[in-house]
């Protein structure tokens, strides 16, 4: 079982942004003293839900702040960045981080972004597929040229070659973030993995798995091909003594972050958009994930894999919002969970 951290860089109320990107690059130096496999960062624009607005940026520092640790993105969003530059970035990292970069893509969402970037509500809506294929020929080509609706350029060269790096003939790892059936299956027809939402049940996560997988065999993949895809479940962790105050750490922080963060994104054509509950929300994924004592939260994370077959995770570990609280919580996820589940 390989367990990394998900980190937002979060705008906790009465933090400043500062604050929340040193947490960010704290966790990923404490994850590798801790020994966990890896941390996702996440990626937003003008939001405190999350205060790194560049997961490829944040990840090339962190890679050279570590030596073990692999670092991925959870996620670079794919329609506000030309599908090349990101590319290049990647074969950049994947070579020079000795292949320890993984990277994540996503839709992201109908935002303000679009308009910010040029992008257009297109990109969102209809266009996540084209620039994803144009990706993944960047990583695995030689030379790539386009001619579709939204990208037409002439043959180049791909410099740096990914099959020039230290995996051979490997480029970095791509995971798709998945949210809906059509999602599943445009992963599952290109053989990329899946990321799954925190929002989501074990069942719905296997019920998606389920999905994935018989897409997948339909596209012509082979049996062991499906059953190794190295998919990764995004969660929360919080570890206390007891489980109450594992709780009630996050029932008392993460309210008025989810209300203050997910408020302020605005949507690029005006459309009407409903947010959860941030009190319900918090409760949801306290009882979904992994919080509570180390036994408990050691057999919650058993469950999830036998349930759903998953055995990579990127769990949440900010979630108190204090940097001591949330260094602790990591040391405590690498000395007292991760040894049960080896």
């Amino acid at each position: 079982m390989r367990v990394g951290s998900f980190v937002l860089a979060a705008q906790f109320p009465g933090q400043s942004q500062g604050e929340a990107l040193h947490r960010a690059v704290r966790t990923a130096e404490v994850a590798e003293e801790s020994g966990l496999d890896a941390v996702w960062l996440a990626e937003h624009h003008f939001v405190p839900y999350g205060t790194c607005p560049s997961a490829i940026t944040l990840a090339a520092l962190l890679l050279g702040r570590t030596r073990t640790l692999r670092v991925g993105t959870a996620v670079s969003v794919l329609p506000t960045v030309h599908p090349v530059a990101l590319g290049e970035q990647a074969s950049l990292l994947h070579i020079t981080s000795g292949g320890r970069f993984s990277l994540g893509v996503g839709r992201g969402g109908p935002w303000v972004d679009l308009e910010v970037f040029g992008a257009g509500l297109p990109a969102f809506e209809t266009g996540f597929p084209e620039s994803l294929d144009l990706l993944m020929r960047w990583l695995t080509e030689s030379r790539v040229g386009a001619q579709t609706d939204r990208f037409r350029f002439r043959p180049v060269d791909v410099v740096p070659q990914p099959a020039q790096g230290p995996c051979g003939t490997k480029g970095p790892e791509v995971v798709v973030a998945c949210t809906s059936p059509g999602s599943v299956r445009l992963a599952a027809e290109r053989g990329l993995p899946m990321l799954l939402g925190m929002h989501a049940s074990d069942e719905e996560k296997g019920q998606m798995l389920a999905l994935w997988r018989s897409h997948a065999r339909a596209s012509g993949l082979g049996v062991e091909e499906v059953l190794d895809a190295a998919h990764v479940s995004a969660g929360v962790v919080q570890i206390a003594d007891r489980g109450a105050e594992a709780s009630e750490s996050l029932r008392k922080a993460m309210p008025g972050w989810l209300r203050q963060g997910l408020t302020a994104h605005v949507t690029v054509d005006g459309r009407a958009r409903s947010m959860r509950d941030p009190v319900a929300y918090t409760d949801l994924l306290c009882s979904l994930h992994p919080v509570g004592t180390p036994q408990h939260c050691a057999d919650t994370l058993a469950a999830t894999a036998e349930r759903t077959g998953l055995t990579r995770f990127a769990l949440l570990t900010e979630g108190s919002g204090e940097l001591a609280a949330t260094e602790e919580n990591i040391r405590r996820l690498g000395s007292e969970v991760l040894p049960q589940l080896r």
